[in-house]
């Protein structure tokens, strides 16, 4: 990890009178060598020892061909396989690299005291803040019992649903959530919860991508499979109840919590390797692998369940879906968004 915050973390920290900052990366350059006709064949999908398991907890459902967890069966609709975990940790390095080797933005990226990552995963952030952070208490969050058994001795993974209650008796001073998309029913209720479980002057942080993916020079058209996937994942997760709350509104979901000194920093990835620029051009091959190479994991209980359709259909779909993905002529990238904000000092 670099010694020095990074630019990003340097730009979005908060003002003391508890304002608001906002931060948008500027239009990404195409590569001049993408001209030629891009003729890729449709892709293919690329027991810890801290927490006692309930035989129920690891009596996973199968659906599909695929593998979904069992505590609060059906909540969360993207798979917990081994090809699932290890797009996780794939996701987990691109953020990294899209902020240059940081976790996160906000002050408390490094230096907190006590730590809850929701929705952890493969437990992949959470290893890496408790490195990095030894004298830090790091407890990590998930349905699915998938995160490994040797971590850090700073850090506890705990099965839990968070939409019931929290029962964590000491509060944290930083909160962070990653790619909470379509995972609530009411996540500006979860984001209250967070507050209400944040000490005074705490932080909480969610990194998250935006739908639908976007471009700058209209390559991206609204019949494209593309962007009748992104309007397919709106649809289905409506019709379960867990809608795809629009990340440009979280920083007004953690005002209305009640948190000040809220910033918002937006950055880009690419879908492809389309950019000239070096950074965007790694960015768009490592989202090509994580969000194209895992198109199926991430719609087949997502349009079977939401939207009815058969696991044929879906696959089709999906396979239509990644050709306009891998396409460099196609110069689209899904928004990335951080916001994060400070609990106040004089709040209980």
């Amino acid at each position: 990890m670099p010694a020095s915050p990074s630019p990003e973390r340097q730009q979005g920290s908060p003002n003391s009178q508890g304002g608001s900052e906002h931060h948008v990366e500027p239009t990404i350059e195409i590569e001049d060598a993408i001209a030629a006709d891009n003729d890729s064949t449709l892709g293919e999908e690329p027991d810890q020892s801290h927490v006692s398991l309930s035989s129920s907890i690891m009596a996973y459902r199968e659906e599909n061909g695929r593998r979904y967890h069992a505590l609060s069966s059906g909540k969360y609709v993207l798979p917990n396989d081994d090809a699932e975990n290890d797009r996780l940790d794939l996701q987990h390095e691109l953020y990294v690299r899209t902020l240059h080797g940081e976790l996160a933005l906000c002050p408390k990226a490094r230096g907190a005291k006590r730590v809850l990552d929701i929705g952890t995963g493969t437990g992949s952030w959470a290893i890496d803040y408790a490195d990095a952070n030894p004298e830090a208490e790091v407890v990590g969050v998930d349905l699915s019992p998938i995160q490994p058994s040797f971590v850090p001795p700073n850090l506890i993974f705990e099965i839990d649903d968070l939409e019931k209650e929290w029962t964590w008796t000491n509060k944290f001073d930083f909160i962070f959530a990653r790619m909470m998309l379509g995972c609530f029913q009411d996540f500006p209720q979860i984001i209250k919860v967070a507050f209400d479980n944040l000490e005074p002057g705490g932080y909480l942080e969610l990194q998250d991508m935006s739908l639908p993916a976007r471009s700058d020079d209209d390559t991206l058209q609204p019949d494209s499979y593309l962007s009748q996937w992104c309007k397919r994942c709106f649809e289905a997760g409506q019709n379960l109840g867990r809608p795809v709350f629009p990340t440009t509104e979280y920083k007004n979901y953690l005002a209305a919590a009640g948190f000040e000194g809220i910033v918002e920093v937006q950055r880009k990835w690419p879908t492809n390797a389309w950019p000239r620029d070096k950074h965007f051009k790694e960015l768009g091959n490592w989202t090509r692998a994580n969000i194209a190479g895992g198109l199926d994991g991430l719609s087949i209980a997502y349009f079977t369940r939401g939207l009815g359709w058969s696991p044929e259909e879906t696959r089709v779909f999906c396979a239509h879906t990644r050709k306009d993905m891998e396409n460099p002529k196609i110069h689209a990238y899904w928004p990335i968004y951080f916001v994060y904000g400070r609990k106040p000092l004089t709040a209980e």
